[in-house]
């Protein structure tokens, strides 16, 4: 199914920016000021340079996106002429040192791409199925928590685009990027502690409901063709016909199912959610401290201490304590959530 997969949908945009200058009174165009703006839009606290920033992304005061990313698509890509036999060419006529149409882009573009837990409340389970309206109404969500937490940067960028004009609340903001909505199949990460069991094919079944009506068809046609005309009374004309369309309707059937079984979403994983990966960085981080802490500790205080640990750190509540989004450990500034 496009956009869903492991219950998380990979959202895609795209927005046309507009043609000119910028209504800002500079001589900037529209397109250039977009690029200008996604610039100097901070980067998530990831490295220790990022870190002396001091400044995280405005991606990180939401709890479902798990990847984002902005840029302009000035154009597409050329990737050369369309490849062709010159024998065939030359025998139409086709002039390989004339140009062959390309695509082109009839605007820039900002994309948006993000992978976000397929949900419409902060730690909500993850779906194995959405349809397409329940896609829709957690694409708006996604997109008003967006707007309540970084409503003035996504202002400043999407103020550049066709269509924006007069997009001022949540809701507003979450029609203007649905009507920018894109399908796409290409998640971009999964969680997976082990594979799920894929939506597997019974080939061998598949191919006997084929096979099998068209092997009793041909027989009947090779005995029909040698004179014999019925077989334990069953005309073999009327066997092979039979036959015949059984095979080709089991064969549309199997087509479809295969189809069908091929665009099911991957389940989710156990801990694939965003608040989840949050609480098991956390985890980690404090459990390994606790464990260098209790180096040549006797039983009797690991125990005690453990307790404590677990009443301290509640390792089954992913929502807090936790680690924040968009830093590397819960050390650095800003990176624990209580």
């Amino acid at each position: 199914m496009p956009d869903l997969d492991t219950g998380h949908l990979f959202l895609t945009t795209l927005a046309p920016i507009k043609a000119g200058k910028a209504g800002d009174g500079s001589n900037t165009s529209c397109e250039q000021k977009v690029r200008a703006t996604l610039a100097m839009l901070p980067t998530a606290l990831q490295s220790p340079a990022t870190q002396n920033t001091g400044l995280n992304s405005p991606f990180s005061r939401n709890k479902r996106t798990h990847l984002a990313r902005m840029f302009v698509l000035g154009d597409v890509i050329y990737n050369g002429r369309n490849a062709q036999n010159p024998v065939v060419a030359t025998a139409k006529g086709i002039n390989p040192v004339e140009p062959q149409e390309i695509d082109k882009l009839n605007a820039a573009y900002l994309v948006f791409c993000a992978d976000i837990d397929a949900v419409t409340e902060d730690g909500a389970p993850l779906p194995h199925n959405l349809t397409a309206e329940e896609q829709t109404e957690v694409r708006k969500s996604y997109a008003r928590k967006l707007w309540d937490t970084m409503g003035p940067e996504l202002e400043e960028i999407y103020r550049n685009c066709v269509g924006f004009d007069g997009v001022n609340s949540a809701d507003g903001f979450a029609e203007y990027l649905d009507r920018c909505h894109v399908e796409t199949t290409m998640p971009f990460h999964d969680y997976y502690l082990k594979l799920p069991k894929f939506n597997e094919l019974s080939v061998p079944k598949l191919l006997a409901a084929i096979l099998v009506p068209a092997g009793i068809g041909l027989l009947a046609l090779v005995l029909w063709l040698f004179g014999m005309s019925s077989v334990l009374g069953i005309s073999t004309l009327l066997l092979f016909v039979l036959g015949f369309i059984i095979a080709v309707v089991a064969a549309v059937l199997s087509a479809r199912y295969a189809l069908s079984n091929g665009s099911k979403p991957l389940p989710p994983g156990e801990y694939d959610d965003l608040p989840s990966v949050l609480k098991a960085l956390y985890v980690q981080q404090t459990f390994a401290d606790f464990a260098i802490d209790h180096q040549g500790a006797d039983a009797d205080k690991i125990y005690e201490d453990f307790g404590a640990f677990l009443e301290t750190h509640k390792p089954a509540d992913k929502m807090s304590p936790t680690q924040n989004p968009g830093v590397i450990s819960i050390a650095a500034e800003g990176g624990l959530s209580s």
